[in-house]
């Protein structure tokens, strides 16, 4: 199987906006994001969808994902994390994490944040160290 773009994103292959990692996990800044501090935690086992994982490692996934989210939380201002699954772009298992304050703001075919690669640091290095 082909690398996908997020396996060579986590080899350091491709440049990130990185967040946090452990041993199962990687958490960066979507390039592309619908709102400042968008965030995707991916798993570092290429896998296509999120339901073929096994149950113990889509478990620690949630927990990861909930402990990145409550550090977008304290370092973006917004209501809400809005977590979305879409899995169709990248063929690698992948969760939103979207600062939100309206339903409306989940919206992936809605416009774009552009952000500066200055920005894009300072957003990454804000939220990685708001997570305990």
């Amino acid at each position: 199987m082909e690398d996908t773009i997020f396996t060579k994103i986590i080899k350091g292959e491709i440049p990130c906006y990185k967040i946090a990692e452990d041993e199962n996990f990687f958490a960066f800044l979507d390039i592309s994001p619908l709102a400042k501090g968008h965030t995707l935690v991916v798993t570092k086992l290429q896998n296509d969808y999120i339901f073929d994982l096994p149950d113990e490692l889509l478990g620690k996934m949630m927990v990861f994902a909930k402990k990145v989210a409550r550090g977008v939380e304290k370092a973006m201002p917004c209501q809400r994390i809005g977590v979305a699954v879409i899995g169709i772009d990248v063929p690698h298992t992948h969760i939103h994490l979207v600062p939100i304050n309206g339903v409306g703001d989940l919206d992936f075919k809605g416009p774009r944040v552009q952000l500066t690669s200055e920005e894009f640091a300072e957003i990454a290095q804000k939220i990685s160290s708001s997570i305990e």
